[in-house]
């Protein structure tokens, strides 16, 4: 660890220009450079994933199933096997692998329908979902930005078939606060607040997203759903075919989106 703190360092010292007595963690920040700790935290909960994507048929997927046993049951070493104490007292890397899998997501499908190919609603509905990008850079890109989401605004309290949901999510001392609008023809329809902790930043964010998601979908004669957030990374997560830690919502909001576009050609959402 000290050998490639010491090459991290020296990477951004040369990048940034900066003096040898400069803090660490302060030039890292500004040359954007994860820190080499964070850096392989996220290598290794991208590694307990991979066992979750091989066939239900493989040796592995096969020592890490969880289900209890069973007559037909040709394997007595997987984990639903074990007892309490023999899982307590069982040391090696299948056993953490799952108990720390656990702790990353409830559920992980690598074949769900959403990801198959054809099923992609990338390729199927492209033209009914779109992301509003914005440059932040600069106060005048930022001005203008807030006269455009002003205009949008009260273009979409004008139209009846048109709902707004605006998501936000905050997080302080381990404690996630998750709160949804949703507003149609200038008036609120709903409102959702939710709590939960030890949440990374872009779960909490997808997860708001996808409750208001499901909730303008649900209002009848609603033609195009406007999500305003200022995660849109989060947002982007829910197109992502590949494997991450947040599939499970990605999933769920999916599904709703494609009976959404399925049950109007005309139905959009935009980001």
């Amino acid at each position: 660890m000290k050998i490639l703190d010491k090459m991290q360092r020296r990477a951004a010292i040369w990048i940034l220009g900066a003096f040898k007595t400069s803090p660490s963690i302060g030039i890292e920040a500004i040359a954007g450079i994860i820190s080499i700790k964070f850096h392989l935290q996220k290598i290794a909960k991208r590694l307990q994933i991979r066992p979750f994507k091989l066939p239900s048929n493989h040796i592995i997927r096969i020592l890490m199933d969880d289900s209890p046993p069973s007559s037909t049951t040709s394997n007595l070493h997987k984990i639903g096997s074990l007892t309490n104490r023999q899982r307590t007292q069982t040391k090696g890397h299948l056993t953490d692998s799952y108990n720390k899998s656990l702790g990353i997501f409830p559920s992980f499908s690598p074949i769900s329908i959403e990801f198959s190919p054809g099923n992609h609603i990338i390729d199927n509905f492209s033209d009914q979902f779109s992301f509003n990008l914005v440059n932040r850079k600069g106060k005048t890109k930022i001005n203008n930005r807030a006269l455009e989401l002003n205009e949008m605004v009260l273009q979409a309290s004008s139209s009846p078939h048109t709902a707004l949901v605006i998501s936000d999510a905050s997080i302080k001392n381990d404690i996630a606060t998750l709160i949804s609008h949703i507003h149609s023809m200038n008036s609120p329809l709903t409102k959702t607040v939710h709590h939960a902790s030890f949440v990374t930043s872009t779960e909490a964010e997808l997860f708001t997203i996808r409750c208001g998601i499901n909730q303008a979908c649900s209002k009848e004669n609603v033609l195009k759903i406007i999500v305003v957030t200022d995660s849109i990374h989060a947002a982007k997560k829910i197109f992502n075919s590949d494997s991450h830690p947040y599939q499970l919502h990605s999933i769920a909001i999916l599904r709703k989106l494609q009976e959404f576009f399925n049950s109007n050609p005309n139905n959009t959402i935009e980001f």
